[in-house]
């Protein structure tokens, strides 16, 4: 039998405090459903690893700042928004992180895509690791983006902001249809997004694509229709854009050899050019998380506002 002198009875007392105070405040165990299993916090993270672009961008969206983001550099270049809070620390390429630094950080917590799925044991010798398998050519990948962004709120302690945030999004589309009905009034074009490779093939963004999504938010259909994939892109040879007859084609920055192909005379000799309905996008993520979305819609709004004026 347990018998509690007087100075135990003090100390059980200030512990039975402390636990009802913790209770009280709302520091109930987080558990979060991770793609590999569930993972347990006595309170919210916050020395976060983010060790893909797209979990970077659910974290900074939310208004933290993770003390680790691979390639800095390139994702201020390819991702753009939101941006890299100066606090952030480089930790490396996204498919092999700085694991001496990344320890020196000291993470309450990292998170890991498909990329470094492999590696997730290593990583556990450092911090408490959560895996997210956003894209996938079993399932919507606009959906499960939400779902992954939800989850790192719960885990944040962040849920008000995130569900604040995706209602923000939904009236920014219907904002950017609005904008689009009134530049378009005998109809809405048909559009095809791609990436080029070079300048003689292309990444065509189809079926379970972040801007295939972004485009049926803003009430656009695509111009042309091909099987999905992990990632929703295809890779064809410039020539098989001849078959987008009517449709108008918005290619994403950053491409590096415009000049070369405003030079081609296979480029030149395609419909949409010759009608004048192409244009290029400004630099934005397209396999993102949530909140890329929105990002894709107003970029891709942009590019074909800048198509109508120059009609």
């Amino acid at each position: 039998m347990l018998v509690l002198t007087s100075k135990k009875k003090r100390d059980f007392k200030a512990i039975l405090f402390i636990a009802c105070t913790w209770v009280m405040q709302g520091h109930a165990e987080i558990r979060i459903q991770g793609d590999l299993g569930e993972s347990i916090f006595s309170e919210p993270p916050k020395r976060v690893a983010a060790l893909s672009w797209e979990l970077a961008e659910n974290v900074i969206e939310l208004g933290v700042s993770p003390i680790a983001v691979p390639e800095i550099t390139l994702y201020k270049e390819w991702v753009s928004k939101p941006s890299i809070p100066a606090t952030s620390q480089d930790i490396g390429s996204r498919a092999e992180p700085n694991f001496e630094k990344l320890a020196q950080l000291k993470p309450d917590v990292i998170l890991i895509t498909t990329t470094l799925k492999d590696i997730k044991p290593k990583l556990e010798k450092i911090a408490p690791v959560i895996f997210f398998d956003t894209y996938r050519a079993d399932h919507n990948n606009a959906t499960k983006a939400d779902e992954v962004f939800l989850s790192i709120a719960t885990l944040l302690d962040r849920k008000a902001q995130a569900e604040v945030k995706l209602q923000q999004r939904e009236s920014t589309y219907q904002r950017l249809k609005n904008q689009l009905n009134k530049a378009f009034p005998d109809g809405l074009p048909k559009v095809t997004t791609m990436r080029f490779a070079n300048t003689t093939s292309a990444y065509l963004y189809v079926d379970n694509s972040m801007p295939q999504y972004a485009l049926e938010a803003i009430g656009i259909e695509n111009a042309i229709s091909l099987k999905s994939s992990q990632w929703g892109i295809i890779q064809k040879r410039l020539k098989f854009l001849r078959s987008i007859n009517q449709g108008t084609v918005l290619y994403f920055q950053p491409f590096y050899q415009e000049d070369k192909l405003n030079r081609s005379p296979l480029w030149q000799a395609m419909p949409f050019v010759q009608q004048g309905k192409v244009a290029s996008i400004e630099s934005t993520w397209t396999y993102g998380g949530a909140m890329s979305l929105q990002y894709l819609a107003e970029s891709i709004t942009e590019a074909l506002l800048k198509v109508t004026r120059t009609q």
